[in-house]
Protein backbone atom coordinates (compact mmCIF):
# COMPACT_ATOMS: atom_id res chain seq x y z
CA UNK A 1 0.00 0.00 0.00
CA UNK A 2 1.17 3.51 -0.79
CA UNK A 3 1.32 5.59 2.38
CA UNK A 4 -1.59 8.01 2.63
CA UNK A 5 0.86 10.59 3.94
CA UNK A 6 2.44 10.60 0.48
CA UNK A 7 -0.94 10.82 -1.28
CA UNK A 8 -2.11 14.31 -2.20
CA UNK A 9 -5.81 14.37 -3.20
CA UNK A 10 -5.36 17.80 -4.77
CA UNK A 11 -2.87 16.59 -7.35
CA UNK A 12 -3.33 14.73 -10.63
CA UNK A 13 -4.62 11.20 -10.16
CA UNK A 14 -2.22 8.53 -11.36
CA UNK A 15 -3.66 5.24 -12.67
CA UNK A 16 -2.72 2.46 -10.28
CA UNK A 17 -5.31 -0.27 -10.80
CA UNK A 18 -7.69 1.10 -8.19
CA UNK A 19 -10.73 3.31 -8.38
CA UNK A 20 -10.08 7.05 -8.04
CA UNK A 21 -6.32 6.31 -8.03
CA UNK A 22 -6.58 5.80 -4.27
CA UNK A 23 -3.53 4.25 -2.59
CA UNK A 24 -5.09 0.95 -1.55
CA UNK A 25 -4.49 -2.51 -2.97
CA UNK A 26 -7.08 -5.24 -3.38
CA UNK A 27 -8.18 -6.46 0.03
CA UNK A 28 -7.09 -3.33 1.90
CA UNK A 29 -10.29 -1.33 1.60
CA UNK A 30 -13.03 -0.71 4.12
CA UNK A 31 -15.23 -0.74 1.02
CA UNK A 32 -14.33 -3.52 -1.41
CA UNK A 33 -15.75 -3.14 -4.91
CA UNK A 34 -16.22 -6.42 -6.78
CA UNK A 35 -15.93 -5.65 -10.50
CA UNK A 36 -18.07 -8.01 -12.59
CA UNK A 37 -17.62 -7.59 -16.39
CA UNK A 38 -20.69 -9.57 -17.48
CA UNK A 39 -23.45 -8.67 -19.93
CA UNK A 40 -24.51 -12.05 -21.29
CA UNK A 41 -28.23 -11.64 -20.61
CA UNK A 42 -28.58 -8.10 -21.98
CA UNK A 43 -31.67 -8.15 -24.17
CA UNK A 44 -31.33 -4.99 -26.29
CA UNK A 45 -27.65 -4.22 -26.81
CA UNK A 46 -24.51 -5.45 -25.02
CA UNK A 47 -21.57 -3.39 -23.84
CA UNK A 48 -21.98 -3.13 -20.10
CA UNK A 49 -19.25 -5.74 -19.59
CA UNK A 50 -16.89 -2.85 -20.37
CA UNK A 51 -18.39 -0.75 -17.60
CA UNK A 52 -16.02 -1.59 -14.71
CA UNK A 53 -12.85 -0.82 -16.66
CA UNK A 54 -14.30 2.33 -18.21
CA UNK A 55 -15.43 3.59 -14.81
CA UNK A 56 -12.03 2.87 -13.29
CA UNK A 57 -10.31 4.74 -16.12
CA UNK A 58 -12.64 7.72 -15.74
CA UNK A 59 -12.46 7.72 -11.95
CA UNK A 60 -8.81 8.77 -11.97
CA UNK A 61 -9.70 12.35 -12.95
CA UNK A 62 -12.44 12.87 -10.33
CA UNK A 63 -11.81 15.43 -7.60
CA UNK A 64 -11.90 13.69 -4.24
CA UNK A 65 -13.50 16.49 -2.24
CA UNK A 66 -17.05 15.92 -1.07
CA UNK A 67 -18.93 18.68 0.81
CA UNK A 68 -20.88 16.10 2.81
CA UNK A 69 -17.95 13.91 3.88
CA UNK A 70 -14.89 15.30 5.60
CA UNK A 71 -11.66 13.99 4.04
CA UNK A 72 -13.58 11.76 1.65
CA UNK A 73 -10.32 10.73 0.02
CA UNK A 74 -9.39 8.90 3.22
CA UNK A 75 -12.18 6.38 2.70
CA UNK A 76 -10.40 3.11 2.01
CA UNK A 77 -11.81 1.90 -1.30
CA UNK A 78 -10.22 -0.99 -3.16
CA UNK A 79 -11.03 -3.20 -6.12
CA UNK A 80 -11.50 -6.94 -6.51
CA UNK A 81 -11.81 -7.80 -10.19
CA UNK A 82 -13.40 -11.04 -11.36
CA UNK A 83 -11.77 -12.49 -14.48
CA UNK A 84 -14.87 -13.11 -16.57
CA UNK A 85 -14.26 -11.45 -19.94
CA UNK A 86 -13.54 -14.65 -21.86
CA UNK A 87 -16.51 -16.52 -20.38
CA UNK A 88 -18.63 -13.44 -21.03
CA UNK A 89 -17.66 -13.30 -24.72
CA UNK A 90 -18.35 -17.01 -25.25
CA UNK A 91 -21.72 -16.94 -23.53
CA UNK A 92 -22.78 -13.67 -25.13
CA UNK A 93 -22.49 -15.34 -28.54
CA UNK A 94 -24.73 -18.15 -27.29
CA UNK A 95 -27.22 -15.66 -25.88
CA UNK A 96 -27.39 -13.75 -29.14
CA UNK A 97 -28.14 -17.00 -30.99
CA UNK A 98 -30.96 -17.70 -28.53
CA UNK A 99 -32.38 -14.17 -28.77
CA UNK A 100 -32.30 -14.24 -32.58
CA UNK A 101 -34.08 -17.61 -32.55
CA UNK A 102 -36.85 -16.19 -30.36
CA UNK A 103 -37.16 -12.99 -32.42
CA UNK A 104 -37.70 -15.14 -35.50
CA UNK A 105 -40.63 -16.92 -33.85
CA UNK A 106 -38.85 -19.85 -32.26
CA UNK A 107 -39.59 -21.33 -28.85
CA UNK A 108 -37.27 -21.50 -25.88
CA UNK A 109 -37.82 -25.27 -25.67
CA UNK A 110 -36.86 -25.95 -29.30
CA UNK A 111 -34.24 -28.70 -29.39
CA UNK A 112 -31.79 -26.71 -31.52
CA UNK A 113 -31.31 -24.11 -28.77
CA UNK A 114 -32.32 -25.74 -25.48
CA UNK A 115 -28.73 -26.86 -24.83
CA UNK A 116 -27.54 -23.28 -25.41
CA UNK A 117 -30.08 -21.98 -22.90
CA UNK A 118 -28.86 -24.52 -20.34
CA UNK A 119 -25.26 -23.50 -20.88
CA UNK A 120 -26.00 -19.80 -20.43
CA UNK A 121 -27.99 -20.53 -17.27
CA UNK A 122 -25.18 -22.66 -15.86
CA UNK A 123 -22.67 -19.89 -16.57
CA UNK A 124 -24.90 -17.33 -14.86
CA UNK A 125 -25.07 -19.58 -11.81
CA UNK A 126 -21.26 -19.74 -11.78
CA UNK A 127 -21.14 -15.92 -11.77
CA UNK A 128 -23.62 -15.85 -8.88
CA UNK A 129 -21.42 -18.23 -6.89
CA UNK A 130 -18.23 -16.27 -7.62
CA UNK A 131 -19.84 -13.00 -6.54
CA UNK A 132 -21.38 -14.61 -3.45
CA UNK A 133 -18.06 -16.11 -2.34
CA UNK A 134 -16.19 -12.84 -2.88
CA UNK A 135 -18.88 -10.89 -1.03
CA UNK A 136 -19.07 -13.34 1.86
CA UNK A 137 -15.30 -13.16 2.31
CA UNK A 138 -15.53 -9.35 2.54
CA UNK A 139 -18.51 -9.38 4.90
CA UNK A 140 -16.88 -11.97 7.16
CA UNK A 141 -14.18 -9.35 7.78
CA UNK A 142 -16.87 -6.81 8.73
CA UNK A 143 -16.14 -4.71 5.67
CA UNK A 144 -18.55 -3.23 3.12
CA UNK A 145 -19.01 -5.17 -0.11
CA UNK A 146 -20.22 -3.59 -3.34
CA UNK A 147 -20.66 -4.82 -6.90
CA UNK A 148 -19.87 -2.91 -10.08
CA UNK A 149 -21.38 -4.38 -13.25
CA UNK A 150 -21.89 -5.43 -15.87
CA UNK A 151 -25.58 -5.99 -16.50
CA UNK A 152 -28.05 -5.93 -13.65
CA UNK A 153 -28.02 -9.69 -13.16
CA UNK A 154 -24.62 -9.61 -11.47
CA UNK A 155 -25.37 -8.43 -7.89
CA UNK A 156 -27.52 -11.45 -6.97
CA UNK A 157 -24.66 -13.16 -5.12
CA UNK A 158 -23.90 -9.99 -3.14
CA UNK A 159 -27.54 -9.46 -2.17
CA UNK A 160 -27.68 -13.10 -1.06
CA UNK A 161 -24.58 -12.69 1.12
CA UNK A 162 -25.88 -9.45 2.67
CA UNK A 163 -29.33 -10.94 3.34
CA UNK A 164 -27.64 -13.76 5.27
CA UNK A 165 -25.43 -11.45 7.33
CA UNK A 166 -28.08 -8.79 7.91
CA UNK A 167 -31.52 -10.48 7.90
CA UNK A 168 -34.36 -8.05 7.33
CA UNK A 169 -32.39 -5.81 4.98
CA UNK A 170 -34.48 -3.74 2.57
CA UNK A 171 -33.54 -2.79 -0.98
CA UNK A 172 -33.74 0.68 -2.49
CA UNK A 173 -33.88 -0.04 -6.20
CA UNK A 174 -33.32 2.87 -8.62
CA UNK A 175 -34.13 1.75 -12.16
CA UNK A 176 -36.11 2.47 -15.30
CA UNK A 177 -37.26 -1.15 -15.23
CA UNK A 178 -39.00 -3.23 -12.59
CA UNK A 179 -36.73 -6.26 -13.24
CA UNK A 180 -39.55 -8.54 -12.07
CA UNK A 181 -39.75 -10.74 -15.15
CA UNK A 182 -39.55 -14.49 -14.68
CA UNK A 183 -36.71 -16.21 -16.57
CA UNK A 184 -36.74 -13.59 -19.33
CA UNK A 185 -35.85 -14.99 -22.78
CA UNK A 186 -35.17 -18.31 -21.07
CA UNK A 187 -32.38 -16.89 -18.92
CA UNK A 188 -33.06 -17.76 -15.29
CA UNK A 189 -30.75 -15.03 -14.03
CA UNK A 190 -31.54 -12.32 -16.56
CA UNK A 191 -30.83 -8.65 -16.00
CA UNK A 192 -34.62 -8.29 -16.34
CA UNK A 193 -35.24 -10.83 -13.55
CA UNK A 194 -32.86 -9.75 -10.78
CA UNK A 195 -35.54 -8.46 -8.40
CA UNK A 196 -37.92 -11.33 -9.18
CA UNK A 197 -35.14 -13.73 -8.15
CA UNK A 198 -34.33 -11.70 -5.04
CA UNK A 199 -37.95 -11.71 -3.87
CA UNK A 200 -38.50 -15.40 -4.66
CA UNK A 201 -35.20 -16.86 -3.51
CA UNK A 202 -33.93 -14.61 -0.71
CA UNK A 203 -36.45 -14.76 2.09
CA UNK A 204 -34.39 -12.59 4.42
CA UNK A 205 -34.98 -9.51 2.26
CA UNK A 206 -37.81 -7.66 4.00
CA UNK A 207 -38.67 -4.94 1.48
CA UNK A 208 -38.08 -3.88 -2.10
CA UNK A 209 -38.67 -0.18 -2.72
CA UNK A 210 -38.44 0.72 -6.40
CA UNK A 211 -37.93 4.27 -7.65
CA UNK A 212 -38.14 5.69 -11.17
CA UNK A 213 -39.64 2.63 -12.87
CA UNK A 214 -41.20 3.55 -16.20
CA UNK A 215 -40.78 0.56 -18.53
CA UNK A 216 -42.51 -2.64 -17.38
CA UNK A 217 -44.97 -5.28 -18.51
CA UNK A 218 -48.42 -6.16 -17.18
CA UNK A 219 -47.10 -9.30 -15.48
CA UNK A 220 -44.52 -7.26 -13.55
CA UNK A 221 -47.10 -4.68 -12.46
CA UNK A 222 -49.40 -7.44 -11.23
CA UNK A 223 -46.57 -9.22 -9.41
CA UNK A 224 -45.57 -5.98 -7.69
CA UNK A 225 -49.13 -5.03 -6.76
CA UNK A 226 -49.85 -8.45 -5.22
CA UNK A 227 -46.65 -8.75 -3.19
CA UNK A 228 -46.60 -6.93 0.15
CA UNK A 229 -42.79 -6.86 0.14
CA UNK A 230 -42.73 -4.56 -2.89
CA UNK A 231 -43.48 -0.83 -3.03
CA UNK A 232 -43.02 0.81 -6.44
CA UNK A 233 -42.77 4.55 -7.02
CA UNK A 234 -43.36 4.71 -10.74
CA UNK A 235 -41.74 7.59 -12.57
CA UNK A 236 -45.07 8.99 -13.75
CA UNK A 237 -46.30 9.04 -10.13
CA UNK A 238 -43.21 10.95 -9.00
CA UNK A 239 -43.52 13.43 -11.87
CA UNK A 240 -47.26 13.98 -11.23
CA UNK A 241 -46.53 14.79 -7.59
CA UNK A 242 -43.74 17.14 -8.62
CA UNK A 243 -45.99 19.00 -11.06
CA UNK A 244 -48.65 19.27 -8.36
CA UNK A 245 -46.21 21.03 -6.05
CA UNK A 246 -44.98 18.19 -3.81
CA UNK A 247 -41.32 18.78 -3.01
CA UNK A 248 -38.66 16.18 -3.74
CA UNK A 249 -37.81 16.22 -0.03
CA UNK A 250 -41.35 15.15 0.84
CA UNK A 251 -41.32 12.48 -1.85
CA UNK A 252 -38.01 11.15 -0.54
CA UNK A 253 -39.44 11.02 2.98
CA UNK A 254 -42.34 8.91 1.66
CA UNK A 255 -39.99 6.57 -0.22
CA UNK A 256 -37.64 6.14 2.74
CA UNK A 257 -40.48 5.50 5.19
CA UNK A 258 -40.89 2.03 3.65
CA UNK A 259 -37.26 1.04 4.26
CA UNK A 260 -35.94 -0.79 7.36
CA UNK A 261 -32.80 0.13 9.29
CA UNK A 262 -30.41 -1.75 7.00
CA UNK A 263 -30.64 -0.69 3.37
CA UNK A 264 -29.05 -2.17 0.27
CA UNK A 265 -28.93 0.16 -2.75
CA UNK A 266 -29.26 -1.32 -6.22
CA UNK A 267 -28.52 1.44 -8.73
CA UNK A 268 -29.19 0.79 -12.41
CA UNK A 269 -27.85 3.81 -14.27
CA UNK A 270 -30.84 3.81 -16.62
CA UNK A 271 -32.88 5.01 -13.65
CA UNK A 272 -31.42 8.39 -14.59
CA UNK A 273 -32.46 10.57 -17.50
CA UNK A 274 -31.06 9.18 -20.77
CA UNK A 275 -28.73 12.13 -21.45
CA UNK A 276 -26.74 10.94 -18.43
CA UNK A 277 -26.42 7.36 -19.73
CA UNK A 278 -26.99 7.44 -23.52
CA UNK A 279 -25.17 4.18 -24.19
CA UNK A 280 -26.75 2.02 -21.51
CA UNK A 281 -28.23 -1.25 -22.72
CA UNK A 282 -31.92 -0.28 -22.51
CA UNK A 283 -32.38 3.52 -22.28
CA UNK A 284 -35.85 4.88 -21.48
CA UNK A 285 -37.17 8.48 -21.63
CA UNK A 286 -37.89 10.12 -18.29
CA UNK A 287 -36.11 9.27 -15.09
CA UNK A 288 -34.24 11.03 -12.30
CA UNK A 289 -31.70 13.79 -12.53
CA UNK A 290 -28.27 12.98 -11.06
CA UNK A 291 -28.86 15.42 -8.19
CA UNK A 292 -32.28 13.92 -7.42
CA UNK A 293 -30.84 10.43 -7.08
CA UNK A 294 -27.96 11.60 -4.90
CA UNK A 295 -30.31 13.61 -2.69
CA UNK A 296 -32.49 10.53 -2.17
CA UNK A 297 -29.51 8.44 -1.09
CA UNK A 298 -28.25 11.22 1.18
CA UNK A 299 -31.67 11.39 2.85
CA UNK A 300 -31.48 7.65 3.49
CA UNK A 301 -28.33 8.33 5.50
CA UNK A 302 -29.74 11.41 7.24
CA UNK A 303 -32.77 9.35 8.29
CA UNK A 304 -30.45 7.26 10.46
CA UNK A 305 -30.58 4.19 8.25
CA UNK A 306 -27.44 2.24 7.42
CA UNK A 307 -26.30 1.40 3.91
CA UNK A 308 -25.24 -2.24 4.20
CA UNK A 309 -23.99 -2.54 0.62
CA UNK A 310 -24.70 -1.44 -2.91
CA UNK A 311 -24.35 -2.15 -6.59
CA UNK A 312 -24.01 0.04 -9.68
CA UNK A 313 -24.89 -1.50 -13.02
CA UNK A 314 -25.62 -1.02 -16.72
CA UNK A 315 -22.96 1.63 -17.39
CA UNK A 316 -21.90 1.01 -20.99
CA UNK A 317 -18.95 2.87 -22.53
CA UNK A 318 -19.54 4.29 -26.02
CA UNK A 319 -17.34 3.54 -29.00
CA UNK A 320 -15.69 6.93 -28.49
CA UNK A 321 -15.81 9.31 -25.54
CA UNK A 322 -16.27 8.63 -21.85
CA UNK A 323 -19.42 10.50 -20.81
CA UNK A 324 -21.23 7.40 -19.49
CA UNK A 325 -18.14 6.33 -17.55
CA UNK A 326 -17.70 9.83 -16.08
CA UNK A 327 -21.26 9.78 -14.79
CA UNK A 328 -20.80 6.23 -13.50
CA UNK A 329 -17.57 7.11 -11.70
CA UNK A 330 -19.25 10.02 -9.93
CA UNK A 331 -22.18 7.86 -8.87
CA UNK A 332 -19.74 5.26 -7.55
CA UNK A 333 -17.81 7.85 -5.53
CA UNK A 334 -21.00 9.28 -4.00
CA UNK A 335 -22.25 5.79 -3.14
CA UNK A 336 -18.98 5.08 -1.37
CA UNK A 337 -19.14 8.41 0.49
CA UNK A 338 -22.73 7.99 1.66
CA UNK A 339 -22.10 4.38 2.61
CA UNK A 340 -19.15 5.43 4.75
CA UNK A 341 -21.25 8.21 6.34
CA UNK A 342 -23.86 5.68 7.42
CA UNK A 343 -21.47 3.13 8.96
Amino acid sequence: MTSTTAFNPNELGRPNGNFFALPYNSGEGDIEIISVPWDVTTSYKPGTSGGPKAIMDASVQIDLFDPDVENAWEIKISNIGLDLLRMNRENRLLAETIIMHLEQGGNIADKEIVHLVNQVNQSSEIVNILVYNAAKNILDKDKIAAVLGGDHSVPFGLIKAISEKYPGTGILHIDAHADLRRAYEGFNYSHASIMYNVINELGEISKLVQVGVRDFCEEEERFSRNNDKIVTFYDNYLKDKQYEGVTWKNQCDEIISHLPGNVYISFDVDGLRPYLCPNTGTPVPGGLEFEQAMYLIKQVVFSGRRIAGFDLNEVSPPISGDWDANVGARILFKLCCYTKMSN
